[in-house]
């Protein structure tokens, strides 16, 4: 679903990162234009492979043929999220799609 994000839900998506001195960047990145955002379902690990096929969370990490690898550049401007294992999904899906 394509949607943006206001800045409410970024700030509790990023609630982690909140006392990091880039969490206003990641808030202003999310926040100034749409998002694509989607529930990826499979089996247990699903999670895993979706991280893998994403890669490292700072582009310069990210393996070449990972989605961060090959089309990031900026750590502040994340060009792609997934949970980070199932409890993160549960909260994150919560948040973005509170019906299901």
């Amino acid at each position: 679903e394509m949607r943006t994000i206001d800045r409410a839900t970024a700030e509790t998506h990023y609630g982690e990162h909140a006392d990091k001195p880039f969490f206003g960047e990641l808030v202003e990145f999310i926040t100034r234009g749409p998002a694509l955002v989607a529930v990826i379902e499979g089996p247990e690990d699903t999670w895993q492979v979706a991280r893998t096929m994403i890669g490292a969370t700072n582009p310069r990490d990210a393996a070449p043929g990972t989605i961060r690898g090959d089309l990031g550049i900026l750590f502040t401007e994340n060009l792609i999220h997934g949970s980070d294992g199932p409890e993160s999904a549960q909260r994150e899906i919560a948040l973005f799609f509170p019906g299901l």
